[in-house]
């Protein structure tokens, strides 16, 4: 809610500091966040690791990161995504579990079954909270059903707007929203292990060079037949699992799916490749695209949100995704791995802390 100025009564004496006054200068201690959450483990995305790593960064700050999740509740799998699982909580059972946590703030990760029961319930209580965006969740529906992407549109300004603030990982992005109404959208960056993620793992994946990746979840949004169609030389590999995969192996008997991988077996597999190509065009932000960057491995994608404001000079982009994919491949692997090395996820954890201590203070 916007904060106006009021007219001062005629006895007001300014420069005088009441006790109330004093009682609101005081910033409020930030000790313990609650994080609720729709996407967690055992699902492979960029939005459970940025919240382990946010954790994990805010664990150094002196601050405890407390989950809420569906691995609290009996749950169902999602239609025609089964490997994600929607709880199946009530109103009463979010607000004890609120009560018990009792936390100095709340953000709500994701606008599922949880997000929504915990907004319902900070709003019943009058308990400020921020939001963040991290799904193109309206193209994501309108892929599966005919629904049109203005009523979920309009569904997720109410849900955002009604919080203190709304994080979203890219500047494109925040443009976007912005001009679909969302209000009070502020700029949430992510980060990348600069260790794990290393040219130093670089080997050989068996196939004929130079080698094609993509790494991520494999479903119809993330548009990797765009990738899986293109006329390359070398091999195509993909890692990563989901619903399409069935699909798409029998489609594109000539590529190589490796399944999902994770730690080391991931990094060497980015290492390994000559070109990463991201053929989303719903993706807000991408973490596997630092992923890949800091692996060495220059990208190739089409010059949209989440590529135009991550990829840099650390790739190509292009709305022809086959000449990306063949300038990527004459680039110096080293652009890529200085790139990726601007991103911190300390630096994600700070600024995330910015936007908390801001709603209190």
């Amino acid at each position: 809610m916007a904060i106006t100025e009021r007219a001062l009564p005629a006895n007001h004496v300014t420069g005088l500091a009441t006790p109330l006054d004093t009682a609101r200068a005081q910033p409020k201690i930030i000790r313990r966040i609650l994080l609720v959450t729709d996407a967690w483990r055992p699902q492979v995305n960029g939005v459970v690791q940025t919240l382990e790593r946010l954790s994990d960064q805010l664990a150094t700050m002196g601050i405890e990161a407390v989950f809420l999740t569906p691995s609290e509740f009996r749950t169902v799998p999602m239609p025609t995504y089964p490997d994600i699982r929607l709880a199946l909580a009530t109103p009463g059972a979010i607000r004890k579990r609120i009560a018990a946590i009792n936390p100095d703030h709340i953000h709500i990760v994701t606008e599922g079954p949880l997000g929504m029961l915990a907004r319902w319930d900070c709003l019943a209580v009058k308990r400020p909270f921020t939001t963040s965006y991290h799904t193109r969740f309206p193209e994501y529906v309108r892929a599966r059903m005919p629904i049109p992407e203005s009523w979920t549109y309009a569904w997720l300004k109410r849900f955002h707007n009604s919080g203190a603030g709304t994080l979203v990982a890219t500047p494109s992005l925040r443009a976007e929203l912005a001009g679909r109404g969302f209000d009070k959208v502020k700029p949430w960056t992510r980060g990348v292990d600069t260790e794990l993620f290393h040219p130093r793992h670089r080997g050989d994946l068996g196939l004929k060079r130079p080698v094609f990746l993509f790494v991520g979840r494999v479903a119809v949004e993330k548009n990797i037949e765009a990738f899986l169609a293109l006329d390359l030389p070398g091999s195509k590999a993909v890692v990563g699992a989901g619903p399409a995969l069935n699909e798409l192996k029998a489609r594109y008997p000539n590529a190589h799916f490796f399944g999902q991988k994770r730690g080391l077996d991931l990094a060497q597999a980015y290492a390994s490749a000559d070109v990463f190509v991201f053929p989303s065009r719903t993706d807000t932000f991408g973490v596997v695209l630092l992923e890949a960057m800091a692996s060495g491995l220059p990208v190739a994608a089409y010059p949209v949100t989440g590529p135009i404001d991550v990829v840099g000079p650390g790739g190509a982009l292009s709305e022809d995704l086959r000449a990306a994919a063949l300038q990527a491949l004459e680039l110096d692997r080293d652009i890529p791995r200085k790139h990726a090395l601007t991103y911190s996820w300390s630096a994600c954890a700070e600024m995330f802390m910015q936007h908390v201590r801001a709603v209190y203070a």
